[in-house]
């Protein structure tokens, strides 16, 4: 779960590409507009308007106005609206508020027309995780309290579940979903004008889903709408049973952290020439068959211990047994740190269904997982992630969903136009996190490469030299912990 990331090495893309003096933001947009189609697409997933401005160029200022240095819409129809068309602010929140409008067709086929036109090749892997957005406002529909894992406490606010697909040239949020807990929910202000409309049914759908049947969901039409993917990833608190049997029914390998909980798994042994099956959950394997076993992970800095299980995915005794093979990973935050200096909790567990997948492959493909931090943490900052002001349930949809075009149409920018792509380097490495093995592999090369620049400086730093590789080190080993979630809190909090 995310909440407002404030984690190291998350530079702002938005910041870097659309804030620089010699980028003109709303020629860069109008270019981008048209290349990327969305006039069409707009069309396709059947927005509409009868009369007065036409709605593609109020989608057009809906889009555009968060990168215009304006805090809020008000703002945004004040001081530049009328450059880009004679309406005023409220047909703008007209639009945000219609209940018949299909967002979520509108954010899969942008996301799908991105990876489309760049023929992305390599991995790809759907990113499953939610965030919550704090509010307060007592006439807000849909906000209820929420328990957030990275801070241990409940808050009220707008949960958001979303599905992304990451790759090696960039992330692209697909769907989103408003989840409402049953825990001090705030219920309509009036009733929609009709409870068959799209909004009406996704309010519904809130108050009545788990989350592993919305993201069963959306999954599904991620596939059908013709997004290729090869795995399913998410952190611990999709680690279920549930989310195993969805990715393999979707013909995705799961690749999920999992908690240090009660769930069993069968392990089996010979003993005396014949096999022997019992089954212990994690903590107990842990102690049965990895304590005192680490192996070296080749490239990484950690050590870790595979061990081929099984695993009963019935989700009841009253169901018949499904039992399947299964990889745990147990990994250690260090390879340097000894036996008896790991913590209780200082190591993770990783499961995926692929029992021939080697270690080092399972950590490079869990990591692509971090862009949808990176993507939360934009969308928050610069995207306008439920900011936009109202109280109408249909606006919080349509902000969502705004917010994800948005990120998906930069996300092309960056990768289609080089001459304005800033920061390149930083971009692809931290932000998009193109290939966490890349990084792996090339670190070796740029630390000597590094260290052998600073030793012809040493005459003029002196013993300063060894603490800044030292320091360099740190800030590197930090990145991937941070991107791996091996760091010590949330370690803490899965064995709970």
């Amino acid at each position: 779960m995310n909440f407002d990331t404030k984690q190291t090495g998350l530079p702002a893309l938005t910041t870097d590409y659309l804030k620089d003096d010699h980028v003109l933001v709303d020629n860069v947009f109008a270019d981008l507009w048209h290349t990327f189609g969305m006039k069409g697409l707009i069309s396709k997933a059947g927005i509409r308007k009868r009369s007065g401005t036409s709605v593609d160029t109020l989608i057009y200022c809906l889009i555009m106005w968060v990168w215009l240095k304006s805090n809020s819409i008000r703002m945004f129809s004040t001081d530049a609206m009328q450059s880009f068309c004679f309406a005023k602010k409220d047909a703008l929140y007209d639009l945000m508020n219609r209940e018949d409008l299909n967002w979520r067709k509108l954010n899969i086929d942008a996301a799908c027309k991105a990876v489309k036109d760049h023929q992305i090749k390599g991995d790809k892997a759907l990113v499953l995780d939610d965030s919550i957005k704090q509010r307060y406002g007592k006439k807000m529909p849909g906000v209820s309290s929420h328990f957030d894992h990275t801070t241990g406490r409940c808050m009220m606010g707008q949960q958001v579940l979303t599905l992304g697909l990451s790759t090696e040239k960039g992330f692209f949020p697909v769907d989103s979903e408003l989840f409402i807990s049953a825990s001090k929910a705030q219920g309509l202000k009036s009733a929609f004008k009709d409870g068959r409309s799209h909004v009406a049914q996704r309010y519904r759908a809130a108050q009545q889903k788990t989350k592993p049947k919305m993201a069963e969901e959306m999954i599904n039409r991620a596939l059908k709408a013709g997004l290729d993917a090869d795995y399913l990833l998410a952190d611990a608190w999709f680690g279920t049973k549930p989310m195993i049997r969805i990715a393999e029914e979707a013909l995705v390998t799961p690749i999920l952290r999992m908690k240090k909980n009660k769930m069993k798994y069968r392990l089996t042994i010979f003993q005396n020439g014949h096999e022997v099956s019992k089954e212990y959950d994690a903590k107990e394997l842990y102690r049965y068959a990895i304590r005192g076993q680490w192996q070296k992970t080749p490239g990484q800095p950690y050590l870790s211990k595979a061990l081929d299980v099984e695993l009963n995915l019935a989700s009841s005794d009253k169901e018949p047994e499904q039992w399947t093979k299964v990889r745990l990973l147990f990994v250690r935050g260090s390879a340097e740190q000894r036996e008896e200096t790991v913590g209780k909790h200082q190591w993770a567990l990783f499961l995926t269904t692929d029992v021939s997948m080697p270690p080092k492959r399972i950590l490079v493909l869990y990591a692509m997982r971090w862009a949808i931090e990176v993507y939360f943490k934009e969308a928050k900052q610069h995207l306008g992630f439920l900011k936009e002001q109202g109280t109408h349930y249909a606006a919080y949809v349509a902000s969502i969903h705004l917010a994800a075009i948005r990120f998906c149409m930069l996300m092309s920018a960056m990768m289609t136009d080089e001459s304005r792509r800033l920061c390149s380097i930083r971009a692809d490495l931290s932000d998009n996190l193109q290939s966490i093995s890349f990084a792996t592999r090339l670190w070796a090369t740029f630390r000597m490469l590094i260290t052998g620049a600073l030793e012809e400086l040493r005459t003029v730093f002196g013993d300063d030299v060894d603490k800044i590789i030292a320091t360099i080190d740190i800030h590197v080993q930090s990145f991937f912990m941070q991107a791996l979630q091996l760091d010590p809190l949330v370690l803490s909090l899965e064995s709970t």
